[in-house]
């Protein structure tokens, strides 16, 4: 496979470098600086002489221009305004760049909300750059915004990224990581070849890879964090403890059980494509779609949890806990703490106002600890309200959800033996 350069040689590193055919979805929380991976790819683009087309749902054209400076070709770069028609509602403040710079590169679409004359626009533009040129898609959510439909922006890049594919392009997409449902940002990554996730924690950076089609290195599906200077990023290292291997120990349990992708995959209402993906730790399932495998498969929460090194210490950083996601939904996170035996430990995060259901795994007895947060729950029809302090126990299956209803995000400390 063909070797592209991002121009970020920290990044190249840590992903393997990007490949020909490569669609690269970033989904990036606000302050995480995609701008700056963004400018670098295309300045790397520029270097080598390739086509760039950028498609801006986001950012008016002067805004652009500033952020790329100088070009050194205008034959080899256009922008495909869908901003000013679009979000911009073709206010002055927008359309008089054009009075500006009627020279520049720029093709104003005018309908972007009519999804058939946009696609048929871009593909136009194919007759007029070569081969292998390289694609920039401003904003996913953009697009939604003013499609208004989910379905309509998903069946959109179902149809343009294997055509990108087939073209030999490196595409790169947007998207803010919060405006969109987990099914949305789930089916996506069937189809993309790189999802990478950028996002910031106490005032600190971090990448991490969600997806590496044909990639052998799995470091990137560790945190990473990163530093900002001018127009260079550089990324450190910071995650040496070995992590829980989820995609691993489902295969092997699934092949014991003598149990088939598909049947696995029928079992719990997803794809066989989704259940190899996560046995190859190239995706990470839900917390309920982590909860219906376990049951699938007839194993506890702690059958999973453990790690694959027989080695142990009485000592559990944070920051461990913190890189050893389990599973993760809308709104939610699983953490995995440690395994001793037959007993688990795991920690639950809550977004403000977001909900669980079913989160309490089927086998054995579970003990759930409020460690922050107010958490109203109902457990087998009957509701309570719950602090930091209050503990929930139950030795059998039955069904439960789980509510932040603060405005902080709250933890749960489970225990499952």
């Amino acid at each position: 496979m063909i070797r592209i350069n991002s121009g970020i040689k920290d990044l190249d590193r840590l992903v393997d470098s990007l490949y020909v055919g490569d669609n690269v979805v970033w989904e990036v929380e606000a302050g995480a600086a995609p701008e700056v991976f963004i400018m670098s790819f295309i300045r790397q683009s520029f270097s080598e002489n390739r086509d760039v087309i950028y498609i801006s749902f986001n950012k008016s054209p002067q805004t652009i221009f500033q952020k790329i400076g100088e070009i050194p070709s205008k034959e080899k770069f256009i922008l495909l305004d869908c901003f000013t028609s679009g979000k911009g509602k073709n206010d002055k403040a927008f359309t008089k760049f054009y009075d500006n710079n009627a020279g520049e590169s720029v093709i104003k679409v005018e309908d972007p909300k009519n999804i058939d004359n946009f696609t048929s626009l871009l593909n136009s533009l194919e007759d007029k750059f070569q081969s292998g040129g390289r694609y920039v898609f401003d904003s996913l959510t953009g697009m939604q915004d003013l499609w208004g439909d989910e379905n309509r922006t998903y069946k959109f890049f179902t149809y343009i990224c294997p055509r990108l594919y087939d073209l030999g392009t490196v595409a790169y997409w947007l998207l803010e990581k919060d405006a969109h449902s987990q099914k949305f940002k789930a089916n996506l990554r069937h189809i993309t070849q790189v999802v990478l996730e950028l996002y910031k924690r106490k005032d600190k950076l971090w990448i991490k890879a969600l997806k590496l089609e044909g990639r052998p290195n799995r470091e990137a599906f560790k945190p990473h964090s990163y530093e900002v200077g001018g127009k260079t990023i550089s990324i450190t290292s910071v995650r040496k403890e070995p992590s829980y291997d989820v995609g691993t120990k489902i295969k092997d349990l699934r092949t014991r059980a003598g149990m088939s992708q598909k049947e696995l995959a029928d079992k719990v209402d997803l794809t066989p494509s989704f259940i190899s993906q996560m046995e190859n730790n190239q995706i990470t399932p839900s917390l309920h779609s982590f909860i219906q495998i376990c049951n699938a498969l007839g194993v506890s929460l702690a059958d999973i949890l453990g790690k694959q090194s027989e080695e142990s210490s009485w000592l559990i950083r944070k920051e461990a806990i913190f890189s050893n996601i389990l599973s993760k939904d809308s709104g939610s996170k699983c953490f995995g703490i440690v395994k001793n035996g037959k007993m688990s430990g795991a920690l639950i995060v809550i977004e403000p106002y977001a909900k669980i259901k079913q989160v309490i795994p089927a086998e054995g007895k579970k003990l759930l600890h409020i460690l922050k947060g107010d958490i109203s729950v109902v457990i087998d029809g009957k509701g309570e309200m719950l602090g930091p302090g209050d503990s929930v126990f139950l030795d059998k299956e039955v069904a439960s959800l789980l509510k932040n209803e603060g405005g902080d995000t709250a933890e749960i400390f489970l225990v499952s033996a």
